[in-house]
C-alpha cells in the first residue's frame, strides 16, 4: 500500500501543478497566455489529467477521490491490482490525493511567484488554486458538480469495461469535454482532493496580496464530488454488471 500512497501523492501532484499551471497562466497578469481563454483552460486541465493518470499507473491512477468511492461504490474488490478495497486503502488514498494536490498547488505558485506579486485582484489569485460559482447557489451548484462527476466516473468505469489502447488519453479527452460541456457554472472541480488541497495550500502559502480563501463554499466542490462518484458506481454496478 505504500507504493499506492506515493503513486497517488506523486500523480495528484503533477495534476494539479499542470492544472493549477494552466489556470495561472491564463488569468493572472503579465503571463504569456494571459487572456488565452476558457478552452485553453480545458485543454490545460485535459493535459494534466492525462500525465497525472499515467504519473499514478501503479496505484489505478485515481487521482481523485470520487473516482476511488465510485469504484468501491460499484462493487469493485479492488482499488488496483493487489490492493483490495477497504476502509483504510481507501483513506490512504484519499490522504494521498489531497496531500498531492495541495504540493502540486504551491509547486504552481512558485513557477508563477512573481505574477502572483503583481497588483492582482485577489479572487484571481484564488481562482488559480480553487473553484468557484459564477452564480453563487449553493444548491444548484452542488448539482452542477453533481452531474459533472458522475459523467467522469461513469465513463471512466465504462473505459474499463471497454476493450481500448487510448488509456490515459480518453480520459484527458473526457476532461477536456466535461469542461467545456458542463465546467461553465462552476469551475468543474469533478475532484474533492483538486479543490481542498489546493484551497489549504492557498490558505497557508505567503501569496502577496491575497484575501479569503472562501471556506463558505468550500464545501460544494467536495459533497457534489462525492455524491457525483457514488451515484456513478451504483449506476455501473447494474448496467455495466
Amino acid at each position: 500500500m505504500g507504493d499506492a500512497f506515493v503513486s497517488e501523492l506523486i500523480g495528484t501532484a503533477i495534476l494539479l501543478l499542470l492544472g493549477a499551471g494552466v489556470v495561472a497562466n491564463v488569468i493572472l497578469p503579465r503571463t504569456k497566455g494571459f487572456g488565452g481563454g476558457w478552452l485553453l483552460i480545458n485543454f490545460g486541465w485535459g493535459i494534466a489529467v492525462f500525465a497525472g493518470v499515467y504519473a499514478a499507473y501503479r496505484s489505478g491512477a485515481h487521482i481523485n477521490p470520487a473516482v476511488t468511492i465510485g469504484l468501491w461504490a460499484s462493487g469493485a474488490e479492488e482499488f488496483a491490482p493487489g490492493i483490495e478495497v477497504t476502509v483504510l486503502n481507501g483513506f490512504l488514498y484519499v490522504v494521498a490525493q489531497i496531500a498531492g494536490a495541495a504540493i502540486g498547488a504551491a509547486l504552481a505558485f512558485l513557477a508563477y511567484k512573481k505574477h502572483f506579486d503583481e497588483d492582482a485582484d485577489p479572487a484571481v489569485k484564488l481562482g488559480v488554486f480553487s473553484t468557484g460559482p459564477e452564480l453563487r447557489s449553493y444548491g444548484w451548484n452542488v448539482v452542477t458538480e453533481t452531474i459533472g462527476t458522475f459523467v467522469l466516473v461513469f465513463v471512466v468505469l465504462a473505459f474499463g469495461n471497454t476493450p481500448s489502447e487510448l488509456g490515459p488519453l480518453a480520459v484527458a479527452l473526457l476532461v477536456v469535454g466535461i469542461g467545456a460541456s458542463l465546467g461553465g457554472p462552476t469551475g468543474y472541480a469533478i475532484n474533492p482532493a483538486r479543490d481542498l488541497g489546493p484551497r489549504i495550500a492557498h490558505a497557508l502559502l505567503p501569496i502577496r496580496g491575497k484575501g479569503s480563501s472562501d471556506w463558505s463554499y468550500a464545501w460544494v466542490p467536495i459533497v457534489g464530488p462525492l455524491l457525483g462518484g457514488v451515484l456513478a458506481g451504483l449506476v455501473a454496478s447494474v448496467y455495466l454488471g
